[in-house]
């Protein structure tokens, strides 16, 4: 049984219902953008939108069990998704000044 303090503190349903939508809602954004869209910058954007909305869901499902859990993994998806934005952002530079064009179409072609 949960003291009166963990039962202020918890989340009530509808909060959580209301906190698992948008983490939902981000995912799917992210997740159209990313299957939509050719430029490469706009693409590894839309996967830091998915990462966001996971997080989100994480956070809240962590707060409605009172577990502490699922927000120390969060900081693990955090640095994940730091760390796939540099290089990202290295491969987009280094694609740019070899072609001139960031279309995902003129670089599907490229071979090992």
């Amino acid at each position: 049984m949960l003291s009166l303090a963990q039962q202020a503190q918890a989340l009530d349903t509808t909060v959580l219902a209301h906190f698992l939508l948008t983490g939902a809602v981000l995912f799917c954004i992210g997740l159209v953008g990313f299957l939509t869209r050719r430029n490469l910058i706009i693409v590894f954007l839309c996967t830091e939108m998915m990462f966001q909305g996971v997080v989100v869901s994480l956070v809240a499902f962590s707060k409605y069990h009172m577990n502490i859990t699922g927000q120390t993994f969060v900081i693990f998806v955090l640095t994940i998704a730091a760390c796939e934005a540099a290089l990202a952002l290295g491969l987009v530079v280094l694609m740019f000044r070899r072609k001139r064009t960031l279309d995902s179409l003129d670089w599907a072609q490229l071979r090992g």
